[in-house]
């Protein structure tokens, strides 16, 4: 626990409404959407403006008291759960959409402001923000901008930090910087706000985001294929990129995940399948039109079992929600569930879905298998129980071959999840020595008394 002293002084910075010491309100932060990493905090503070949040850093930082930041706690990868004795530092109080700028299709917004009302506030002025991570309901877009989220349309539109422009970041030592503006063309100097996407709360406490938005898409068509191997459903994908199509989505989910989904959701899936992909095509009417029947013809062509067009949007929209709570629909079954995220090169998607079935075998493990297919980004997710620790142990070892069999195809360790504290051991082995060098260096010039996220990505 923090010595009395700190709490406070804490209080006199934000009141004492907006820190919690109390255990029980602790639990609730001790942990995010990650199984089986917990620890308990110092204690939590709520900021509502960056004049707090840059009381607290710079009062942290002279006192070297470890900070986390938090949003919603949806990460999964451990990169909010707290270090011992940390201030939380907790953001969702600064939830202000502050600036919607028609003319320079841009907004500009809190951090705890969640990624669907920004959806919406944009869709409400007939614009479009498209990233779309699978908690959008509830994660918020600092924590967003802080693992570089992806989503279901990041095959076409891309990531978070394709969507932002400018950033308000507060310095470990309290110093208040902006990077970015509205210009769609700058080249002056080291584009520092891309080093703080993706930072994961170890360089900077992000308050401001401002967000590039762009014209909503006149049509979209939704279709599902199911596949009798899961073999021919990555080859669909591999085909459908080669003939120089790109959907705004294409998802793929495992056997074991669609009857997941279809068991909690009640969605009318076909269950005599052993792999189902999920393909949104949208723009011009005539243009999706196109791309719809090409889709079509190359799926057929891998020997699909049926595709199924959605009739109108809201049956588009039913469709699309199969994938969209696959996790929660997963998450039943087991008293314990590990959702990880290996990217390889979409042509070897095939060799990686048959490797990460091979390894449920070896190990003797239940894994249900869906992802953002189209972009090569897989999540095998395990179906397991933390309190048994010789299956926790398998599940680690399955862990370590999958990561490093994508790291031989070419692939990556996260796509959008983040290192965190969950893949922070087999950060070395991807990056390498001189990128190892080069990213301890960064962190340490910023934050030399490394108060800000402490053990996240490495030691």
């Amino acid at each position: 626990m923090l010595a009395p002293g700190v709490i406070g002084d804490l209080q006199r910075r934000v009141g004492s409404a907006n820190v919690l010491t109390a255990e029980e309100d602790l639990i609730t932060y001790s942990f995010d959407g990650t199984a089986a990493l917990r620890q308990m905090p110092g204690c939590v503070v709520f900021a509502s403006t960056t004049q707090e949040v840059r009381e607290v850093l710079q009062f942290a930082n002279a006192a070297k008291i470890p900070v986390v930041t938090r949003g919603s706690g949806t990460g999964l990868s451990g990169g909010s759960v707290p270090s011992p004795d940390c201030i939380v530092l907790c953001t969702v109080k600064m939830c202000r959409i502050l600036e919607l700028d028609r003319a320079n299709l841009t907004m500009l917004v809190e951090p705890g402001v969640t990624t669907l009302q920004i959806a919406d506030a944009a869709a409400a002025a007939g614009l479009f923000y498209p990233p779309d991570p699978g908690s959008m309901k509830i994660s918020t877009i600092g924590g967003n901008v802080a693992e570089n989220s992806g989503g279901l349309r990041g095959l076409k539109y891309g990531i978070t930090r394709n969507y932002v422009m400018g950033l308000e970041v507060v310095l470990p030592d309290g110093e208040i910087m902006w990077t970015g503006n509205k210009c769609v063309k700058d080249v002056a100097g080291y584009s520092l706000k891309d080093l703080f996407i993706g930072s994961e709360g170890t360089l900077g406490v992000i308050t401001q985001v401002l967000l590039k938005l762009i014209p909503k898409p006149a049509a979209k068509k939704t279709m599902v294929a199911t596949f009798s191997q899961m073999d021919h459903a990555a080859e669909a994908v591999s085909a459908i990129i080669a003939a120089h199509i790109i959907p705004c989505t294409l998802e793929f989910l495992d056997r074991t995940t669609i009857h997941c989904v279809e068991d909690y959701a009640k969605i009318g899936l076909p269950l005599d399948c052993e792999a189902l992909l999920l393909m949104e095509t949208d723009g011009h009417p005539a243009a999706v039109a196109d791309e719809a029947a090409r889709m079509e013809q190359i799926c057929r062509a891998q020997g699909c079992l049926e595709v199924r067009v959605a009739r109108d949007e809201a049956e588009g929209n039913k469709l699309a929600s199969a994938r969209r709570s696959a996790f929660s629909a997963l998450a039943r079954v087991a008293p314990t569930t590990i959702l990880e995220d290996a990217t390889v090169p979409r042509s070897e998607l095939a060799a990686m879905i048959r490797f990460v079935a091979a390894i449920a075998r070896k190990y003797r493990l239940r894994i249900g298998t869906f992802g953002h297919m189209g972009d090569g980004n897989l999540h095998p997710t395990f179906l397991t129980d933390e309190r048994n620790k010789e299956e926790m142990h398998r599940v680690e070892e399955a862990f370590k071959e999958i990561f490093d069999e994508a790291i031989r195809l070419g692939g990556t360790i996260t796509g959008e999840h983040g290192v965190g504290l969950a893949k922070k051991s087999f950060l070395p082995k991807f990056l390498g020595g001189p990128q190892m060098r080069v990213t301890r260096e960064l962190r340490r010039v910023l934050d030399p008394n490394g108060i800000l996220n402490p053990g996240k990505m490495f030691d």
